[in-house]
């Protein structure tokens, strides 16, 4: 089966939510920082085979632009500065399908490595 086509994209500024609706009727709200953490970017998921660089204080970001890549992704650009990756209709689609699962993992990451998603707090690693 085909990955779903988006038939209505719209960012919700207030709640920093960014709305798919696919044509397949589901209907998913993603936040910002949950986007961000998951970033399909080399940047976020790391390069070859090492394990995903894990974000940390990014409880507040925001979403500044949404702009469609051709007819198959879309290029977020946040307001930390981070706008690479693509994020594409299969990717969005599975993120949005599997949101408990990979949020309750991210969390758990940072609570595993002794980080957290506010800014205030982010602890240095002394090598």
């Amino acid at each position: 089966m085909a990955t779903p086509v988006p038939t209505k994209i719209h960012y919700h500024k207030q709640s920093r939510e960014l709305e798919l609706a696919f044509v397949d009727g589901q209907i998913f709200r993603l936040g910002a920082e949950y986007l961000r953490v998951h970033s399909p970017s080399a940047e976020v998921r790391g390069h070859g085979q090492q394990m995903p660089i894990l974000q940390v204080g990014k409880k507040n970001v925001a979403i500044n632009n949404v702009e469609g890549a051709g007819n198959y992704a879309l290029k977020i650009s946040f307001d930390d500065g981070h706008d690479t990756g693509l994020y594409t209709w299969e990717y969005l689609y599975n993120i949005g399908k599997n949101h408990d699962e990979l949020w309750q993992m991210y969390l758990d990451r940072l609570e595993k490595e002794g980080q957290t998603r506010d800014t205030s707090v982010i602890q240095i690693h002394q090598l």
